[in-house]
């Protein structure tokens, strides 16, 4: 079971300390949630991991933070858990077959079978000796299979908490005290000797499946952590490969890649071509073609050819650490729904206590109500009455009571969903911050597409041109036209799309001073001109940066045409004069309208917003399927995030997807904010959702996913309570004797787990 919180690239420096505990008292996924929390609520911890069935703990610290041990321990003690610390390094040690919960399976089944086969098969159960076998069968499961219930409950008793090991403890040791007392007082009363050896056997049973299962909750996320190999194949001066450890490795250095290898870190491609596998980190099945100078990340697979790579990042600083460290906060991170469980489950065992009391006394003090309540609940259930004297009778009902009642569903129901949720994101290319974004996303009812590098493929060329006045009192040369020269100067500062188009237009920029983006409109910069040292200020922007100017009525058809067929027109000047114009298509991605429509057949409205003009808005609106009405054009950076909060007060929960720098404010201000694969490093911080996958289907899957995964929420925290509301009276009232009960509360935990485990074949 894993765990971190929040936040997506944040991941820890190289240089962040690690700090390794074992814990000891955990007892279930819920123990192991309890440990994280109380882990995580240190300050300086950025990532813990926990696993319950090893008993293990890793603490990775904030790079700026000193590692406090002494804290950690207090806060685990706090949590009702033991620790110390251990050596930091690995732990997947082989495991023997009485590691974990087998112990208990092992011990639980060879005292518990014999017992069945005599007493239910055999027709044993009345014989004195089958009664002091019995006593020594129960006696070691007791002592040896329910230490670790005792356990568990004194730490709990000690930092004046209650759980599930409570319960356990309190119903098996009071048929096995009963029992004892009968046998030893010479009572001719039947023992319950194997009701007290079965609850210790099915809840251990319970948990031990409940580990199998949730193990598989996280299958992703293992498989990520293996992905990158310990060692690489680096390069010397001379061209030698030399097998070297990927903790050795450092930026800079040259690696190479044979078919069949895995990439060992980030890096680029300094010689060779090949196509390279990424589904493991993007979802994308078709392999991506690699030449000199395309990125590689650690993790994914070449396929066949030899490639050189630079290193440009190791260790915690690769996308696969990323991408490892966002899946571990998202499947540790809680949702609001879940405090709902954890308000029940914090006052529940008190209750159940009270409760069980109160049924046992009634057993015991008024038998005949007792039995008349019971004998009307038989008509619809049949069942077979408490057996012995009122006083056994009481004390085997109080036993069921506590069995029955244990709230780990009920704690399980939310972080289950979320994990395999987050799992089965993670396998489709789509890294989800937290809970409270999944919890979020599930409840959108308006998606705002921006358009460049969206609903657009994000690789917009130069499709014309347009001069006006001219500029430079030069002859052209082979470095293009003087209005080209102009604009691919100013374009080629700015990482947006556009402006990389038009960087292209001339191979021999001018020097340029001062240089600024302006948001939303364009930029602008001081322009050195040729054989002179004199400055002048010039601007590349969106049109309406020049509308005041004037100087576009010439330009007018030029306009019509091709914002008519979706183009976005950028203008140029120099000084006061505008020098030309530019037309730059971009593209709609192929999926776009079939994908527009999957949103808007689920009952979301589906919105364009964009810095662009109206009318190439209204084109690439017109082919994506969004209606007129529904177009935001000309918005600046913050006329988008206005826009989204004025949706907001009409009551839309809106989902945001953009990819630059100007979308960042509106990602900010929308309920979900949903970074495309290419997105800046701003937008993916503000975003709650980054999609790894180029493929606008993403956007579609992550909402739906988010859908499933709260209504899965909802699922298994309707049955956790509708099972103790249902179970809890039938124990009260004799009806399920402390056999059932314990493997009704085990089957309760596999169930919501089991309906977790659904979203991981989500969509398949």
């Amino acid at each position: 079971m894993t765990t971190n919180q929040h936040s997506t690239p944040e991941a820890p420096s190289p240089t962040a300390a690690v700090t390794e505990l074992a814990v000891t008292g955990m007892t279930c996924s819920n123990c192991a949630r309890h440990v994280r929390e109380a882990l995580q609520g240190v300050a300086g911890v950025v990532d813990t991991v926990v696993d319950e069935e090893s008993g293990s703990a890793r603490v990775t610290w904030l790079a700026s933070a000193q590692p406090a041990t002494e804290t950690l321990l207090a806060a685990v003690r706090e949590a009702g858990f033991a620790a110390r610390v251990r050596e930091a390094g690995p732990t997947d040690s082989p495991r023997s077959a009485l590691d974990g919960w087998r112990l208990n399976l092992w011990v639980g089944a060879l005292g518990t079978l014999p017992m069945m086969a005599g007493e239910w098969v055999l027709g044993w159960g009345h014989l004195v000796w089958f009664h002091w076998l019995s006593f020594v069968l129960a006696g070691t499961v007791q002592v040896l299979a329910g230490a670790r219930f005792y356990r568990g409950a004194w730490r709990q008793l000690r930092a004046g908490t209650s759980n599930m090991d409570t319960l356990v403890a309190l119903g098996s040791t009071t048929a096995f005290a009963l029992s004892s007392a009968l046998l030893l007082s010479g009572a001719h009363d039947h023992p319950f000797f194997l009701e007290a050896a079965s609850i210790i056997t099915l809840v251990s049973f319970g948990h031990w499946l409940e580990s199998r299962v949730s193990a598989q909750a996280t299958t992703a996320l293992r498989k990520l952590l293996h992905l990158a190999p310990p060692v690489a194949l680096r390069l010397d001066a001379s061209g030698r490969e030399t097998e070297t450890p990927v903790a050795d490795l450092r930026p800079g250095d040259l690696v190479a890649l044979r078919p069949g290898d895995r990439v060992s870190t980030d890096g680029v491609v300094t010689e060779g071509a090949s196509a390279v596998d990424e589904s493991m980190l993007t979802g994308e099945s078709i392999p991506v073609e690699k030449a000199v100078g395309s990125p590689v990340q650690a993790g994914t697979l070449n396929a066949n050819g030899r490639l050189v790579v630079r290193v440009t990042a190791t260790g915690e600083e690769t996308a696969l650490a990323q991408i490892i460290a966002a899946v571990r906060r998202a499947q540790g991170s809680r949702a609001a729904i879940q405090r709902l469980g954890d308000q029940v489950s914090s006052v529940f065992v008190p209750i159940v206590v009270l409760v069980a009391a109160a049924a046992g006394l009634m057993w015991w003090l008024t038998p005949a109500a007792a039995a008349h309540a019971h004998e009307w609940l038989a008509r619809f259930i049949p069942t077979a009455h408490p057996t012995g004297t009122p006083l056994t009778a009481g004390l085997m009902v109080a036993a069921s009571v506590l069995i029955v009642a244990c709230p780990c569903a009920m704690g399980l129901a939310t972080p289950a969903a979320i994990m395999a949720a987050a799992d089965a994101a993670a396998q489709r290319g789509i890294l989800i911050r937290d809970g409270v974004a999944l919890e979020k996303a599930g409840r959108i009812t308006a998606v705002l597409f921006d358009k460049t590098g969206t609903l657009t493929q994000g690789k917009p060329e130069v499709a014309d041109t347009f001069v006006l006045t001219p500029a430079i009192a030069e002859p052209e040369t082979g470095g293009g036209s003087p209005m080209a020269r102009v604009a691919a100067s100013l374009a080629r500062h700015s990482a947006h799309p556009v402006s990389r188009a038009i960087a292209s237009l001339s191979p021999a920029p001018l020097t340029v001073s001062g240089w600024e983006e302006c948001r939303g409109y364009g930029v602008k910069a001081l322009v050195t001109l040729p054989g002179t040292n004199t400055l002048v200020p010039a601007r590349l922007g969106s049109l309406r940066w020049f509308e005041e100017a004037g100087g576009l009525e010439p330009a007018r058809q030029f306009i019509a045409d091709w914002t008519g067929r979706g183009a976005t027109i950028t203008g140029v000047s120099l000084g006061s004069r505008l020098l030309g114009l530019v037309a730059v298509m971009d593209p709609l991605r192929p999926e776009a309208p079939d994908i527009v429509k999957r949103l808007q057949g689920r009952g979301l409205g589906v919105w364009m917003v964009t810095g662009d003009n109206s009318r190439t808005a209204a084109t690439i609106a017109r082919q994506a399927g969004i209606a007129p009405e529904r177009i935001l054009a000309e918005a600046s950076p913050g006329m988008k995030a206005e826009f989204v909060k004025r949706l907001q007060a009409q009551g839309e929960r809106v989902a945001f997807v953009g990819d630059g720098i100007n979308d960042s404010p509106a990602l900010e201000q929308a309920d979900i904010g949903v970074a495309v694969s290419r997105a800046s490093d701003i937008a993916r911080e503000a975003a709650d959702l980054i999609l790894l996958r180029p493929e606008l289907g993403a956007v579609a899957d992550a909402l739906a996913l988010s859908r499933a995964a709260l209504r899965t929420i909802k699922q298994n925290l309707f049955w956790a309570f509708f099972y103790n509301a249902l179970a809890v009276p039938l124990a009260a009232f004799g009806v399920m004797g402390p056999i059932l009960c314990a493997a009704a509360m085990g089957c309760s935990d596999v169930v919501v787990i089991g309906n977790a485990l659904r979203l991981r074949r989500w969509g398949r």
